[in-house]
C-alpha cells in the first residue's frame, strides 16, 4: 500500500512538473530594449489542412514592424508563407463613417430633454489613417466630417451616428493574417516572433546619504529600480521578461528585426533560484532577467527592484570652475586668442559632486544600466530630504561614477585676471589670474580649482602659488583645503606661444 501511495505521489509530482514546463514554454517572452522597442515571442495554436490555409492572429502589438515577423513551428514542421497581411485599422467611429461615405444614416440628436432621429448624408467622414500621423503627412482640414441634412452642408456631426452594421472585413484589434501551406497537416503550436515599438524601460537609483557620513566622505545606501512602460497597444499575460542594456544600433524608419530577434533568442532562462532580477553579460550588452513571470498590461508602468547595496563609500567633491564662457559661441582657438576679454568673467558657483567606484569591494560591482540617480539625506527630525539628482550612462563594474548634484551654498569662488601681455610679432602671450575660494562652513573643505588654458594648445605655467596637476592637454587643477570660515588664494601666470 505504501509503495502504491508513493508511486501515485511521484506520478502526480511528475505531472505537475510537466504542466509547469508546458506553461513556461507557452507563456509569452519579451526582451525590452531601452530604446523604445521590444522583441516578443508568443505561441499561436494552429490547425492546418492540405492546401492553402488562411490563419488570422488578432490582438498583435499596435506598433509592429511587419517585416520583422518570424513564424515557425518549433518542432520543425515546414511552413510556406504564401502571403502575409498586417492591418492596424481597428474599428472606430471615424472609420465606420468612412465606410458610409456617400450614404445616408441616422443620427441620434439631443434636443433639450428629448431625443430624436435625424437622417444625414455623409459627404466626408474626416477619417485619417494613423499611419498618416506617424509619417508626418500634412492633412489640413481633412479631419473634419461634412454632413448634409435637408440639403444643407455642415461641418461636424449633428449627433451620435447610428450605424446599420459592421462591414464584413472590419477588425476590432490590430491583426496579422497569413496564407499558409504545409506538407504536414494537423494541430500544433506555432511560434510567432516580431519587433515592435511602444515599450521601454529605464533604471532609477535612490541613494540615501548615511548619518555616519562626514564632511569629506559619504556612506551611501542604494536601491535601484527598473521601470517598464508598455504603450504597445497589447497586454502580455504572465510573460517572461528580459531587459537589454546597451546601445543597440537600430535603424530609424526601418528594421533590424531579424538580427534583434536572433540575438534575443540566444539568451535562455536559468532554472535555479535567483534574485528578483538577474544580470549577466550577453554579446556586447547586458541582460537583466526577471526571475518570475509577470503580466505587463497595455498603458501600464511596472517597477521591479533590481539592486540594493549599503555602505557604499563615496567621496564628496567640491569643484570650482571659475571661467564663465557660456555666452561665447567660438569654435576655434584663433577666435579665442584674438578676443582678449574671453574667459575674464567670473562664475561664483562651486559644484558639489559625488564620486564612488562601482566595485565589489565597495558593495557594488555589477554593470549599472543608464538611468537617473537621486540623492537624499536624513534631516534632524528623521525625514528624508531630496538633495540633488543626475543621470549616468551605462557603467561597467570597477568604473568610477562621478555625478554633479548641485551648487554649494556656503562655499563660493571668485576669479579675476590680474595681467595680460601680448607680443604678436613674436607670437606669444602671457596671462595672469587670481582665484579666491571662501569656505563659510564650520568644517574644512577640499576644493578642486579647475583652470582651462584655452588660448592655445602650447602653454606653460611659469608662475603658480600652489602645486597644480595637469588634468589634460588644456586643463590644470589646483587642489586646496580651506579652513572653516577661511579663504584660499591661488595665483598663476601662463605663457602661450604659437
Amino acid at each position: 500500500m505504501k509503495k502504491l501511495l508513493l508511486a501515485m505521489l511521484c506520478m502526480c509530482g511528475l505531472g505537475l512538473t510537466q504542466a509547469m514546463a508546458t506553461d513556461a514554454v507557452n507563456q509569452p517572452a519579451l526582451t525590452i530594449y531601452n530604446q523604445n522597442f521590444f522583441v516578443a515571442r508568443e505561441r499561436l495554436p494552429m490547425e492546418l489542412k492540405m492546401g492553402a490555409n488562411h490563419v488570422a492572429y488578432s490582438g498583435i502589438a499596435a506598433h509592429l514592424e511587419p517585416d520583422s515577423v518570424i513564424l515557425r513551428d518549433p518542432a520543425g514542421r515546414a511552413l510556406q508563407i504564401l502571403e502575409q497581411n498586417y492591418r492596424n485599422d481597428p474599428i472606430s467611429q471615424e472609420l465606420l463613417l468612412s465606410f458610409y461615405e456617400g450614404k445616408t444614416i441616422d443620427f441620434l440628436v439631443q434636443r433639450g430633454d428629448k431625443q430624436e432621429i435625424v437622417k444625414g448624408k455623409i459627404v466626408r467622414s474626416g477619417y485619417i489613417p494613423s499611419t498618416y500621423y506617424a509619417q508626418g503627412y500634412s492633412q489640413p482640414g481633412m479631419g473634419q466630417p461634412i454632413i448634409e441634412i435637408d440639403g444643407v452642408l455642415r461641418f461636424g456631426l449633428p449627433g451620435q451616428p447610428l450605424f446599420p452594421a459592421l462591414t464584413g472585413d472590419s477588425i476590432l484589434k490590430p491583426t496579422l493574417s497569413w496564407l499558409l501551406e504545409t506538407n504536414e497537416p494537423g494541430k500544433f503550436d506555432a511560434e510567432i516572433s516580431y519587433v515592435s515599438g511602444g515599450m521601454n524601460w529605464q533604471a532609477d537609483y535612490n541613494l540615501v546619504v548615511s548619518d555616519k557620513s562626514n564632511g569629506k566622505f559619504d556612506l551611501l545606501d542604494m536601491v535601484g529600480w527598473v521601470t517598464m512602460r508598455n504603450q504597445s497597444g497589447k497586454t502580455f499575460e504572465n510573460a517572461s521578461i528580459k531587459l537589454l542594456a546597451g546601445d543597440v544600433n537600430k535603424i530609424q524608419g526601418g528594421t533590424v528585426a531579424n538580427r534583434a530577434y536572433m540575438a534575443a533568442a540566444k539568451a535562455e532562462l536559468a532554472d535555479e533560484m535567483r534574485p528578483v532580477v538577474r544580470e549577466r553579460s550577453f554579446d556586447e550588452f547586458h541582460l537583466y532577467t526577471l526571475q518570475r513571470p509577470t503580466t505587463l498590461r497595455d498603458q501600464e508602468t511596472k517597477q521591479v527592484e533590481f539592486v540594493r547595496a549599503t555602505g557604499i563609500h563615496a567621496l564628496r567633491l567640491y569643484v570650482y570652475d571659475g571661467a564663465q564662457v557660456d555666452q561665447y559661441a567660438y569654435n576655434n582657438p584663433e577666435q579665442i586668442r584674438q578676443d582678449q576679454n574671453y574667459g575674464t568673467q567670473s562664475n561664483p558657483k562651486v559644484w558639489v559632486m559625488e564620486e564612488f567606484k562601482n566595485a565589489e569591494l565597495n558593495h557594488l560591482g555589477i554593470p549599472l544600466p543608464k538611468g537617473k540617480l537621486r540623492f537624499y539625506r536624513r534631516d534632524t527630525d528623521g525625514h528624508l530630504e531630496f538633495t540633488g539628482e543626475n543621470v549616468i550612462d551605462h557603467t561597467p563594474k570597477d568604473e568610477i561614477i562621478r555625478v554633479y548634484t548641485g551648487n554649494a551654498f556656503d562655499v563660493t569662488g571668485e576669479r579675476k585676471r590680474t595681467n595680460l601681455r601680448v607680443d604678436s610679432n613674436r607670437n606669444w602671450m602671457e596671462e595672469s589670474f587670481e582665484i579666491r575660494v571662501r569656505n563659510h562652513k564650520k568644517e574644512p573643505v577640499s576644493v578642486r580649482v579647475v583652470e582651462h588654458l584655452y588660448r592655445c594648445t602650447n602653454w606653460k605655467l611659469i608662475e603658480q602659488s600652489q602645486e597644480s596637476r595637469k588634468a589634460d592637454s588644456q586643463t590644470a587643477e589646483f587642489p586646496v583645503t580651506i579652513a572653516p570660515n577661511g579663504e584660499q588664494v591661488i595665483s598663476y601666470t601662463v605663457h602661450y606661444s604659437w
